[in-house]
């Protein structure tokens, strides 16, 4: 008898044990299925998870940065169709892309709008003078364009991420769509996959090394996403290949990023889980996950990527922004908001790098803003404390040479500024900018859709200012 209940403490405890081994091991095994990462790698960021809330800030000095006077050498007007005012009907920029989509020489915009669910074009011709024209058919909340010949046939096609609705929904409602360009900037709608997470970034790249375009695709679904990348088959047929599972990604950059020679995939994932990812690619589009990044802040904000050699010593860097401020009524800042660097120190290992404080960062681009060089940051906010009338929604990060930055506040309206692009929009060999409105909350006392910011260095010499 007593041997029989020792046998059955023992059996009990080894289920016990059993159970406490397993659960954690399945809900290890899960993310990893989830992320694509090692077994290994999924443990490692469930135990960074686990841990106190950081933002990878806590260590670090106040990034509230010295600023230096403003220089009003953006000159701004609006362009394409107006703002809406008056009708109850306020601006929802999702996207602007500054491209020369008829490749007459003079730079153009393309316009994701949310409000009216059309991808437009607004041509500039002559010099100086823009106008509006619908593309295509509508599209349901279009959310990120992209220009590419996806065809081969010689003229310029858009990719188009289309979310389904803009609020948050997790119904499968997102699709992908190709506006083919027959030559005479006339667009066909393409929907080349639909009935999915919704769709957030399409970018176009050859990732099989075949020689046509592929496209990466990051689907932001919002409880159930995905990441995944598409073979072109020809003929606007595609074969998905799914590399993530998991909810919230908003960006999809292709690009070398280890300097092998093929094209990788860079993935921005928001939502609670707010992680960069580079997807390594074996020149055959066969991925490995890594994780380059996370914080376990699940309110950091994650708002937006560029890849860009920030530092120019020979690799691409990760610029990257958090200000999105969408999970709070009304939509408010947040401290931890702001600017960063990821530095890449090569084998897939990047030093995180903060490099300014801003409330509701959203969008930044690299240029060299004052000819001295180096490489400056234009950051735009949508989520500043607007009813502040001092509140900037545009501002220049200035780099003294030593990626040591400065801050000179450009706007404080319009207000809302959810996209940024830049190009040589007057042809005088200098960036200018532009920016579009996602007017989603109030107040509406600064409103524009598409502003344009044409560069005008006051007192220019030799691309310097005199100082």
């Amino acid at each position: 008898m007593k041997k029989s209940r020792a046998r059955t403490r023992l059996t009990a405890a080894i289920l016990v044990i059993l159970v406490l081994v397993a659960i954690p091991a399945g809900v290890v095994a899960y993310h990893a299925h989830r992320t694509g990462l090692s077994f290994g790698e999924a443990v490692r960021m469930l135990v960074t998870r686990a841990g106190p809330r950081r933002t990878g800030l806590e260590d670090a000095p106040d990034f509230s940065l010295p600023r230096r006077p403003k220089i009003d050498f953006l000159s701004p007007r609006p362009i394409g169709d107006p703002a809406g005012r008056g009708t109850g009907h306020w601006p929802l920029v999702t996207h602007v892309l500054a491209v020369d989509l008829d490749r007459d020489g003079l730079l153009d915009v393309v316009v994701c709008d949310a409000q009216t669910n059309r991808v437009s074009w607004i041509r500039q011709a002559p010099r100086g003078t823009f106008e509006e024209h619908p593309l295509g058919e509508p599209v349901a909340a279009p959310a990120h364009a992209a220009a590419a010949d996806v065809d081969g046939d010689g003229d310029l096609d858009l990719l188009v991420a289309s979310l389904g609705i803009l609020p948050p929904n997790n119904d499968r409602i997102g699709s992908v769509v190709i506006l083919e360009n027959d030559g005479a900037m006339k667009f066909t709608n393409r929907k080349i996959i639909e009935k999915i997470a919704r769709v957030s970034d399409v970018e176009a790249g050859d990732l099989d090394g075949d020689g046509d375009l592929d496209l990466g695709v990051a689907q932001f679904g919002y409880d159930d996403g995905e990441t995944r990348w598409m073979e072109n088959q020809g003929d606007f047929e595609f074969e998905s290949h799914m590399l993530q599972t998991r909810s919230g990604p908003i960006h999809c950059a292709v690009v070398d990023m280890d300097g092998d020679g093929d094209l990788d995939l860079v993935t921005l994932v928001s939502q609670e889980w707010e992680e960069i990812y580079v997807f390594e690619n074996d020149g055959r589009g066969r991925f490995t996950p890594h994780l380059v990044y996370g914080s376990s802040n699940e309110d950091f904000g994650s708002s937006g990527i560029t890849i860009s050699d920030f530092d120019r010593d020979g690799d691409p860097d990760i610029l990257y922004v958090n200000g999105d401020a969408f999970d709070y009524i009304p939509p408010r800042p947040r401290p931890w908001h702001g600017v960063q660097w990821l530095r890449n120190e090569g084998g897939f290992r990047f030093t995180f790098l903060r490099i300014a404080d801003y409330r509701g960062a959203t969008s930044c681009r690299p240029a060299d803003v004052d000819g001295d060089g180096d490489l400056d940051l234009l950051v735009t906010s949508c989520f500043n404390l607007w009813t502040d009338p001092e509140a900037k929604s545009m501002i220049w990060l200035e780099n003294d040479g030593t990626m040591r930055f400065a801050r000179r506040d450009l706007a404080s309206a319009p207000t809302h500024l959810l996209a940024l692009d830049s190009g040589d929009f007057d042809g005088d060999g200098d960036l200018d900018f532009v920016t579009g409105g996602m007017h989603v909350f109030p107040p509406y006392d600064r409103v524009a859709r598409i502003t344009l910011w044409l560069s005008r260095w006051p007192g220019k010499n030799g691309g310097k200012e005199k100082r």
